[in-house]
């Protein structure tokens, strides 16, 4: 037992930190420790990230197989934790000046991003269960945080309705699948999968596991909460929406999958296949007619997901290594993104228009340039990183035998690069008269900018080494 302990020191470690915060908030200034304890909690995800990235690349199970310590746990535990290692470090000025910035704040994200690690490592249905509830229970507090606004609130109840609706489907597939192979353990299960007996039972408890998980990835038809709760919810937390939970919930996706379900990768292929193609042009086309940018955010974190689920629907190790990529990718196309939209102000107050942002780059060249070159990424315009993340993936469908797939992809991107465009637009060839924004003043906003900006330009040498990160990662999830 102690030998397992030892696998799980780092989330014992930020869950031992967030219950100190707890008490150490409440037996001091409170909301006064808020800013402290953003920092504090950022450079913990940090150092955290560093201790898991830099362990030994082996494989460990404890807890009778309920929990897997592999490379590619590791990979997305250190993506999930410096994406939201970075929202937190945004969203301290932000919240500060809103009066949002209450001791809570950085405790829930802390025990919310437990649930995540729980999630990517999870080796049984009962562990799984445990970490996406976890990781669940804090974000739709976090949803609505600002008790004031009707859609804040509005955010909060519809993520919680949709999301325990959508627990109940992983639960209910769960207990047909337990039924079925007559036992919750992945490397139970595959056994069964494996042995060329699968019952009619435990294909529909699949099925239903698939929707319950892609709700987690806001993936088509279970996306309908993303555009109201990316709107509601205040802008730093719906950063943190679009980056940290996505990579766990595609890791905890491709997890079970390929570990529960590798032996029927035929039967899994073609239900992921139809959910990625209606993201994707969902996506696309849902956010033509947006003028928000957090709800056009929305639908395009929709399609980016349906993106990353091509890969897993090739089923194969060169899949997963693409979906990997491709995440990593996202969230750090999302960071600086939503550091754009964090300074997106005018008197003081934030502005979602984005016909707001009219010849911005006359008034602000160097983050119009920033944003523009995230934007091209995002679009997938070569040579951005962008760009290489799609090619990757629409390479794992082609060889996967998915060419429809990979077709379907292409038209898909295409369709999507309008709604880039257009605010390149805006920002270069607007209405001059057109009332403007203040020029955002925050260093730590810009600095996040323009890294990532930087990193779609320069990551197109060697992609700073995630390309062979991601392959050991995959070698070590598909066997």
């Amino acid at each position: 037992m102690s030998a397992d302990l030892t696998f799980i020191l780092p989330e014992i470690v930020l869950a031992c930190f967030a219950m100190l915060g707890l008490l150490g908030a409440v037996y001091t200034g409170k909301d006064a420790l808020g800013p402290a304890l953003v920092w504090a909690t950022s450079a913990l995800f940090v150092l955290v990230a560093l201790w898991v990235g830099l362990a030994a690349p082996e494989t460990h199970v404890g807890f009778g197989g309920m929990f897997i310590d592999d490379s590619f746990s590791r990979f997305a535990k250190v993506t999930l934790l410096l994406s939201a290692a970075a929202v937190l470090a945004m969203s301290e000025g932000y919240m500060s000046a809103r009066g949002l910035l209450r001791f809570e704040y950085p405790i829930l994200i802390t025990l919310a991003v437990v649930g995540m690690m729980v999630m990517v490592s999870a080796g049984d249905l009962m562990s799984l269960y445990m970490g996406l509830e976890l990781q669940s229970l804090a974000l739709y507090v976090v949803a609505s945080l600002r008790r004031d606004s009707i859609k804040s609130t509005e955010a909060g109840l519809k993520y919680f309705v949709l999301g325990a609706l959508s627990s109940g489907l992983l639960l209910y597939g769960a207990s047909l699948v337990y039924g079925y192979s007559g036992t919750t353990l992945f490397s139970g299960i595959i056994q069964t999968t494996q042995s060329g007996d699968v019952s009619i039972g435990l294909l529909l408890g699949l099925v239903l596991v698939i929707s319950g998980l892609a709700f987690k990835v806001s993936a088509v038809p279970f996306h309908m909460w993303t555009p109201d709760v990316y709107e509601g919810a205040p802008t730093p937390i719906t950063a943190f929406f679009a980056t940290a939970p996505k990579v766990a919930a595609m890791g905890l996706f491709a997890r079970v999958m390929h570990d529960a379900f590798g032996g029927a990768v035929g039967d899994w292929q073609q239900v992921i296949a139809l959910i990625s193609v209606l993201s994707m042009f969902l996506g696309a086309v849902a956010a033509i007619g947006q003028t928000n940018i957090k709800r056009l955010m929305a639908y395009s974190s929709i399609a980016h997901m349906g993106y990353a689920l091509m890969g897993l629907a090739a089923g194969t190790v060169f899949g997963v290594q693409a979906m990997l990529v491709y995440m990593a990718i996202y969230v750090t196309m999302n960071v600086g993104t939503f550091a754009f939209v964090l300074m997106m102000e005018r008197d003081g107050q934030p502005v979602v228009d984005t016909r707001s942002l009219n010849m911005y780059s006359k008034r602000e060249p160097g983050k119009a340039l920033a944003m523009l070159v995230l934007l091209f990424s995002l679009a997938g315009v070569p040579p951005m990183l962008g760009f290489f993340g799609k090619l990757y993936v629409l390479r794992a469908a082609y060889e996967g035998g998915l060419a429809w797939l990979a077709v379907a992809g292409v038209v898909a991107s295409v369709i999507g690069a309008f709604y880039y465009l257009r605010i390149v637009f805006y920002m270069y060839f607007g209405d001059e008269n057109a009332e403007g924004l203040d020029g955002g003043k925050s260093p730590v906003l810009w600095g996040f900018l323009m890294a990532s900006a930087a990193v779609m330009v320069l990551g197109i040498v060697n992609m700073f080494g995630v390309e062979g990160a991601a392959a050991a990662a995959a070698a070590s999830l598909v066997n």
